[in-house]
């Protein structure tokens, strides 16, 4: 009886004992599954990195803060210029012999008024300027989503390439095993090993470059977020391969409608309202004038006008100046113009380069490298080929993988630098 009640007993230990355990256990995975949700890394989409980016890079919120002021520049355009107040007083004198001598006071207001057309080239000057602000945070917004999709895409490009170093050494490393074991039991030369070793070491240095690669375009791509991402974080999409430009044809049609173009024009447009202004500033205006003057016996009471007269100073190298300021920013359009059509033309031919390197790749490098390997690691398998051709038929392979990997690149960067010069989005803006 008493070896049943001690093995009962016995039996409720285990049992309140396998309890505790479990829940421990339980205890333990919530622990860490909840602490791995705190520290693991913050994933961003390209519109989250891009929302961030737009709202909070310095260069925005220069070109927003020049904006601002232009805008200040139309105000004080329509400002009228403060009146002058004066006021004097003295003793009189009088020259006849005799006559006593009394105070005299006198008192003015002075208001200056521009002539409609001086004030009306102000505000217009003031006013194309905010247009020329206003286009630039449009070009600032355009460059920046242009370097911040960039730099997005070659995260995720050098991510890839990482992603293959670390296949490749994974797979030397087991292939450097297999060779070891075939040198120890005699079936291979010792040479195999040493070549294997060799590739292996080469193979961890490829992957340790590649590592050091992403963190140098996390670090580029958040330089232009800025700090409100944190400095461990994760990207989630990939490169829009399915996405093509249209014709070269209808890429010249857009350039005219370029932001970069609007901007020049709307320079032209401010510098000859300048010239405008220059001119009618020969003769700004006119000050009225109201003032009393009150002798000992007399008090006046007195409406003037004063008017400039040109005599010596005509703003001749005012107007000149800006004269020169209109000729240089025609220049700047025709010279922007050529330069836009020929950094489209080279960006194009890049396009269709890339293009034709990644159909290459697609329709058969890429097939035929892995086909090699193949082959020649079953030839190695099987004793009728060597380490050597089986390992040069994998680096061959590696290659052609990386290659094409930054061919993807290449073929997404060229439509980005297409979008940035024209100003339109043609790759898919949610990725």
């Amino acid at each position: 009886m008493l070896y049943l009640v001690s093995t009962a007993a016995l039996k409720r230990s285990v049992t309140c004992i396998f309890c505790i355990s479990k829940l421990l256990f339980i205890f333990t995975i919530s622990f860490l599954s909840l602490s791995f949700s705190v520290n693991a890394a913050e994933s961003f989409t390209l519109e989250s990195i891009l929302a961030v980016a737009t709202t909070q890079n310095p260069l925005m919120k220069a070109a927003q803060a020049r904006e601002e002021a232009a805008s200040a520049q139309v105000v004080t355009s329509r400002t009228f210029g403060n009146p002058q107040l004066e006021i004097g007083a003295g003793p009189s004198r009088y020259r006849t012999p005799g006559v006593g001598g009394n105070a005299n006071w006198g008192a003015a207001i002075s208001q200056p008024l521009d002539f409609p057309d001086v004030r009306a080239a102000r505000r217009n000057v003031a006013e194309y300027q905010v247009e020329v602000a206003t286009i630039g945070i449009e070009l600032a917004k355009i460059d920046l989503r242009t370097r911040v999709k960039s730099a997005f895409y070659d995260v995720l490009q050098r991510q890839a390439i990482l992603k293959l170093a670390e296949d490749n050494r994974n797979l030397l490393k087991d292939i450097r095993g297999r060779v070891k074991l075939r040198v120890d039991v005699g079936e291979s030369p010792k040479y195999e090993l040493i070549k294997s070793d060799t590739e292996l070491l080469a193979a961890e240095r490829d992957f340790q470059s590649a590592s050091v690669r992403v963190l140098e375009g996390k670090a580029y791509l958040k330089g232009l977020v800025g700090d409100f991402i944190p400095s461990d974080f994760q990207l989630i999409g990939e490169l829009p391969m399915k996405e093509t430009l249209p014709s070269i044809t209808q890429l010249r049609e857009k350039i005219d409608n370029t932001a970069q173009l609007k901007q020049v024009k709307a320079a032209i447009n401010s510098s000859e309202a300048n010239l405008k202004l220059q001119k009618a500033l020969i003769n700004p205006g006119i000050i009225v004038r109201l003032g009393i003057e009150q002798d000992p016996d007399l008090r006046q009471l007195r409406l003037g006008v004063q008017i400039p007269i040109p005599m010596w100073d005509q703003r001749r190298g005012q107007i000149s100046q800006a004269s020169a300021e209109v000729s240089e920013v025609n220049a700047i359009l025709n010279d922007r113009e050529l330069v836009i059509k020929r950094d489209i033309e080279a960006a194009y031919n890049r396009y269709m380069i890339a293009q034709g390197q990644l159909s290459a790749f697609e329709d058969g490098l890429l097939a035929q490298a892995d086909a090699v390997l193949k082959v020649a690691e079953a030839s190695y398998r099987f004793g009728e080929r060597g380490i050597l051709d089986y390992l040069d038929a994998q680096r061959t392979q590696r290659g052609v993988r990386k290659d094409y990997l930054v061919a993807r690149f290449e073929y997404v960067n060229t439509m980005l630098e297409i979008e940035r010069l024209l100003g339109f989005e043609f790759l898919e803006k949610t990725q």
